[in-house]
């Protein structure tokens, strides 16, 4: 009885804890740019892409003008994602990716400009890609995970 109470108050504490520390959005901006990053990279697998969807709500919610115009979130968020993810992982045969600016607001979001050079085959029509793109992504966070994903091209 004794251990199982003991094992319950370690539970309870150590969640108390948790709840104390506030996320460091500098650095859950930087790991969140490089997981991104490395779902594009041309040798990207499902590894990539599980570690980047790892740091997102089950219900997250992605906007990008103007090919995803909707912003709702849904309980399928994430599995949408996987989906739309995985029809493009290895389309590139050159990824070059360089962050350019981070931006923190105050423990609810941050905001992350970067800037991609991209040549591969699109996988749908199979044709030649290239091109060059800054883009911003705005990230809304809810109990330490992204909730909610806005990106914005220069």
């Amino acid at each position: 009885m004794k251990c199982k109470l003991s094992f319950l108050l370690i539970i309870f504490f150590s969640f108390s804890a948790r709840a104390d520390e506030t996320l460091d959005l500098k650095l859950f901006a930087q790991s969140y740019y490089n997981a991104m990053t490395a779902t594009q990279a041309p040798n990207a697998g499902a590894k990539e892409l599980e570690a980047y969807l790892a740091l997102l709500t089950d219900d997250i919610g992605n906007q990008h003008i103007p090919y995803q115009p909707d912003d709702s979130r849904t309980p399928d968020g994430k599995k949408q994602m996987r989906k739309g993810m995985s029809f493009y992982l290895g389309a590139h045969t050159l990824f070059e990716s360089t962050l350019l600016n981070t931006f923190v607001f105050n423990d609810t979001g941050f905001a992350i400009r970067y800037k991609n050079y991209v040549k591969g085959i699109h996988p749908q029509n199979k044709q030649p890609i290239e091109y060059t793109s800054t883009m911003m992504e705005v990230i809304e966070i809810e109990n330490g995970k992204v909730a909610m994903i806005r990106k914005y091209h220069e």
